[in-house]
C-alpha cells in the first residue's frame, strides 16, 4: 500500500510498514511539516496513498469527506507513545484493513476500528 504519515506518527510507525513491504513517505520529508490540513490530505490524494495521523480534524467527514480521496486512517488513543500504537497497527496490517479502507476513513482506538466508505452513486 501507498502511505504517507503525517507528522505526529513516529518513525517507528514508518519502520515498520517499510518491513511490512509498504510503500511510506513522511510529511516531513516532503517539506510539508508545520502545513495546514488541506495541503497534506491533497498531497496524500495526489499520490494516491493513506494518510495516517493522530490529528483528529481529518475525521471530520464533512470537511474531508470519503471518496475524495485515498484514504485515512485516524488513530484516536489516549497514549501516542510507540509502544501503544504499535498494537492497534499490527491489528490493522492482520486484518487487511488497509486493503479494505478504499478512499473511506478508518477510525482507530485501543479495541476497535470504525469505519466511514464513501457514498456509492447508486445510493439515495
Amino acid at each position: 500500500m501507498r502511505i504517507k504519515l503525517d507528522e505526529n506518527m513516529p518513525a517507528d510507525l514508518s519502520n515498520l510498514l517499510l518491513a511490512e513491504g509498504h510503500d511510506v513517505r513522511m510529511v516531513t520529508d516532503e517539506g510539508l511539516g508545520g502545513e495546514d490540513d488541506t495541503p497534506v490530505i491533497q498531497a496524500a490524494a495526489a499520490e494516491a496513498r493513506i494518510l495516517m495521523t493522530f490529528d483528529l480534524d481529518f475525521a471530520d467527514v464533512r470537511q474531508y469527506p470519503p471518496g475524495k480521496h485515498a484514504g485515512v486512517v485516524v488513530f484516536r488513543l489516549r497514549d501516542q507513545r510507540w509502544r501503544s500504537l504499535e498494537p492497534p497497527v499490527r491489528r490493522l496490517l492482520a486484518t487487511a484493513a488497509l486493503e479494505k479502507l478504499d478512499q473511506g476513513l478508518a477510525i482507530v482506538d485501543e479495541s476497535r476500528v470504525r469505519y466511514r466508505r464513501p457514498k456509492r452513486k447508486d445510493s439515495p
